[in-house]
Order: C-alpha cells, then structure tokens, then sequence
C-alpha cells in the first residue's frame, strides 16, 4: 500500500507556524503527539472576548485577532483543541477554517493508539470490511467522511455528516415499537429523555450510570418521571462483575482509567466503582433497545451483554469513539458474534467526531 499522508506526516513537513486553540485537557493531549514528533507549537490563542491575561504551559494566551496579526492568517497553521457541538461555536471554528489552515487533531478519549498514516494502513482491510456491511448509502458516507477526518484532521469532513439523532431512534431503529430498555452510561438521565420522546410506549428503563454525582442527578430525573419506570444502577458496564478505576471528574467523559490510558492531561483525581455486566442485571427480563456510551469501556459492556442479544437480539446503539479502533473493531465484533444484525452508521453535531454511533437493528 502507497504511503499514507496523515495529519501528523503534514505537521512534521510544514513550515508554517503552528497554534492551539483552546487549553486543558485536550491541548495537553495534542502537546504530548507533537513533543513526540519533535513539532513546535508557538502559541496558544482563545477566542477573541474571552482572553483574561492567562497563561498556558508558560505562555501568554493570545486572542485570535493577536495570532493573526502575530503570523498572519496564511502562514500559520491552527490545531483546535477542544470539543463542541454548540451551532454557534462551531460556525466560528468553521469561519477560522476559511481563513486559515485548521485541523482538529484526533487524539482519542482513551488509549494511546493515534488513527494516523500507520494505523490506518494496518486496519485498511478491517475498514473496509465494515464499509461493505453498511446497509444504507447514508451510513456509508457519514463512514467515510469520518474516516477521512480522523486520518487528516480536517473539518470540513465532519460538516454536513449529522443528523436528528430523534430520527435515527425512530426511523431507523424503530423506537417506536420499544417498551423496555437498557442505557448504560445514562448519565444525568438526558438520553433516557431523549428516548421517552420518540418512544411513547416506553415501560422500563434499566440505567447505568457509575459516577455518584451523575447518579444523584439521574435519581432526581427518575423520581420526577411518571410516565414510565427507571430502575437505577449505581455501577459501571463491564464484562463481569468487578471493581474498576474512572476519571472521577463527574462529567460526561469520565473515562476508565486502564493500563493504555493516556499519560498526559490524566486525572487528578480517580475513583473507585463497582462494575457488573448488562446480562447479570438483566436477567430473563424483556429488553427492546440497549444503549452503550460506557467511555471506553465499550467491548467488555458489549461482551456483557451477548446473552441478552443472543436470546432476544434488541436494537443497538453503540458509541464508536472513544477509541481509535472503535470505528471498525466494535462493529466486526458483533458482526461475527450476531451475523443477523444490519448495520447503520449516524452522528450528531460535534467537532471532533465525537457521538458517532452504530445503529443495529436485526
């Protein structure tokens, strides 16, 4: 196979300036690539409105009206470091990106594998072999597209490849038709909303949500839902039953913390929390849909759940990523294990491609 010109080849190559925008978590994940790679970055820049005289890894925080003045639109490269899928915050990072050359490097939310020239030329077959068992043009664009992005970096793949995520639930799923279901990563309790929207017949609910200060909130959104029953599971998704260690920040992403877990912008702090998997909570009981958006943990909640798929094969929605190989490895996973399932691929409005889901269906 021909060499493969990823984002990170561009910026070892590139004689133009490279700045960040954006600090935190995500700028310090970018950081240690390029430190890897021997890349410079020569600045950090926000927003302009929202620079407070801070500073950023022993740099003054410049405003984007300062960095262009500094380098000049087209003589600097941009690499944005944070995520959004507020329309207005995107619409800016898209109107830098016509004035200047932006990427929006995609570092993975756990592990350390990069989705760069190397891998994507390692996993090409794999790739391509979840591409053919698509089942839908849609799916299969949206595929590419994101392929495409995470591979270069660029926006411009991930701009017209959303949709109404109501829609996919319901046209594409059937929701419709489910009474019971299981979310395991429930967080505050806003997709078990989202879901009672398109699924008017919904009875019961099992939610997972392991971090206590999520599963308070999610417990106050059950007590106040009367339209239907939300059983509360105060642990995290897994193969088996099992103690793990997460991210104990207490936001959507807080991630398990594994051997293979990024070594920059880690946690400060870390938590215990007890695990068990879908199908010893499950039971024998009825279940029309699961929902898995675990962090990371994704293959072993999966695993956890091949009885219940295997006795009752419900609707699927999978998150795809979180890490690099997620796009194509959870997919191939339970193609093999359930050949019967058809496969459809959507996202919601993000940058980077953040909420690209699998949609399974038998």
């Amino acid at each position: 196979m021909a060499k493969i010109n990823d984002l990170w080849s561009h910026l070892s190559a590139t004689d133009k300036k490279i700045v960040i925008y954006g600090m935190g978590n995500g700028a310090d994940k970018i950081l240690s690539v390029l430190d890897e790679r021997g890349i410079r970055v020569c600045d950090f820049f926000a927003s302009d409105g929202f620079v407070r005289g801070h500073t950023f890894h022993g740099k003054r925080v410049l405003s984007y009206s300062e960095v262009k003045e500094k380098y000049g639109a087209q003589n600097m490269i941009v690499l944005l470091s944070f995520a959004s899928s507020l329309t207005d915050v995107l619409a800016n990072i898209y109107k830098i990106a016509e004035e200047c050359e932006l990427y929006a490097p995609d570092v993975p939310v756990c592990g350390t594998e990069l989705f760069d020239g190397e891998f994507y030329r390692d996993n090409a077959e794999k790739i391509a072999r979840v591409r053919d068992l698509l089942a839908d043009d849609e799916s299969k664009r949206v595929y590419d597209s994101v392929i495409a992005y995470k591979l270069s970096g660029s926006v411009t793949h991930l701009k017209d490849t959303h949709s109404s995520f109501d829609a996919a639930l319901r046209d594409v799923l059937g929701a419709s038709d489910f009474e019971y279901a299981v979310d395991l990563g429930a967080y505050n309790g806003d997709t078990v909303r989202e879901l009672s929207g398109v699924a008017p017949r919904l009875k019961r609910v099992i939610a997972f949500e392991p971090d206590k200060r999520n599963f308070k909130k999610l417990g106050e959104y059950a007590a106040r839902e009367q339209r239907f029953e939300i059983e509360l599971c105060n642990v995290a998704a897994w193969s088996m039953r099992d103690t793990l260690v997460f991210d104990g920040g207490g936001s959507r992403n807080s991630t398990l913390i594994s051997p293979d877990s990024m070594t920059v912008g880690k946690a400060q702090k870390t938590v215990e929390v007890n695990a068990n998997s879908p199908d010893n909570i499950i039971g024998d009981r009825r279940v029309d849909y699961i929902k898995y958006d675990v962090e990371g943990a994704e293959k072993e909640a999966i695993l956890g759940s091949f009885k219940t798929i295997a006795r009752q094969t419900p609707a699927l929605c999978v998150s795809l990523y979180h890490r690099s190989g997620d796009i194509f490895e959870l997919p191939l996973m339970i193609h093999q294990a359930f050949p019967q399932y058809r496969f459809y691929i959507r996202r919601r409005q993000y940058v980077p491609a953040w909420d690209t889901m699998l949609l399974a269906k038998k």
